[in-house]
C-alpha cells in the first residue's frame, strides 16, 4: 500500500500535539485526520475508516480507553491498528489500554524521527489483500483476511493483537509457548509492554472463545487445547 493511501487518525486534546505530530506525518506523505476528544475520535473513525489511530488516554468528553472500546465495536474496525499516545507510563494504564483492544503504546514526548520509525513499524502489520486464507481447526474457522473466527456459527471479531496471539497458539495445538516467545512473536522485540499484557489478552480470548481452549502452564506460558468434534 502506498504511503499516501494510508489514513492516520490523531486524537489528542492538546492542539500543539496534533499540530506537531500531524505536520511530521504529513511530511512523510500520510493522509492525516484529527480529533480533540474521545467522542470526536469515534465519530471520525466511523467516517474516515483509518488504518492507524494514535489515541491519547486522558481527554475530556470521553477518555481514550473508552473511545478505544467504542471504536472496536464499530463495523469494519476490528482490523484498524490502535496505539495509545500518552505521557502516562504506569503498568495499570497500559493494561487498561490493551484490555480495551489497543495494539501498542507510544509514550510522549517522543522525537519526530523515532515517532516516524515507530509508525512505520506499526503500519508494517497491515496485511496485503490476497486470496482466501481460512483455516479449519476443531470446529473453529480462522479467517486471517477478516481477523475473525467462526465458532458454532457465530462470528467473533478479535482486535489485532488478540487475533495474532490466537493465531500463534493455534498454529501448533498442544505446544506450550513460553511468555518470551509469545511477546517476541506477537508484540516484537522493539515493543516494551507490562508483564500482565499477555495475561490480559489470554483472559479476553477465554471470555470470547471458551476457557477450556487455553491452558496455563505455570511458570512457562500457554497452550491451545484442540477440541475434536
Amino acid at each position: 500500500m502506498e504511503t499516501n493511501q494510508i489514513k492516520i487518525l490523531l486524537v489528542d486534546d492538546e492542539p500543539d500535539i496534533l499540530e506537531i505530530v500531524g505536520y511530521n506525518l504529513k511530511k512523510e506523505g500520510y493522509d492525516i485526520y484529527t480529533a480533540e476528544n474521545g467522542l470526536e475520535a469515534v465519530s471520525q473513525a466511523k467516517k474516515v475508516q483509518p488504518h492507524l489511530i494514535l489515541l491519547d488516554v486522558m481527554m475530556p468528553e470521553m477518555d481514550g480507553v473508552e473511545a478505544c472500546e467504542k471504536i472496536r465495536e464499530l463495523p469494519d474496525m476490528g482490523d484498524v491498528i490502535i496505539s495509545f499516545f500518552t505521557a502516562r507510563g504506569e503498568d495499570y494504564s497500559q493494561v487498561a489500554g490493551f484490555d480495551a483492544g489497543a495494539d501498542d503504546y507510544i509514550t510522549k514526548p517522543i522525537k519526530p524521527k523515532l515517532l516516524i520509525s515507530k509508525i512505520k513499524s506499526l503500519l508494517r502489520r497491515i496485511k496485503e489483500e490476497g486470496g482466501n486464507n481460512n483455516t479449519e481447526l476443531g470446529g473453529i474457522t480462522i479467517d486471517r483476511d477478516e481477523y475473525l473466527i467462526i465458532k458454532d456459527g457465530d462470528k467473533i471479531v478479535l482486535p489485532r493483537k488478540e487475533f495474532e496471539l490466537f493465531s500463534l497458539l493455534t498454529s501448533k495445538p498442544g505446544k506450550v509457548f513460553n511468555r518470551e516467545s509469545i511477546m517476541k512473536k506477537v508484540w516484537g522485540s522493539d515493543v516494551v509492554v507490562g508483564d500482565r499484557t499477555i495475561d490480559v489478552h489470554i483472559r479476553k480470548l477465554r471470555e470470547k472463545i471458551g476457557d477450556d481452549y487455553f491452558k496455563t502452564v505455570k511458570g512457562v506460558g500457554y497452550k491451545f487445547i484442540l477440541h475434536e468434534n
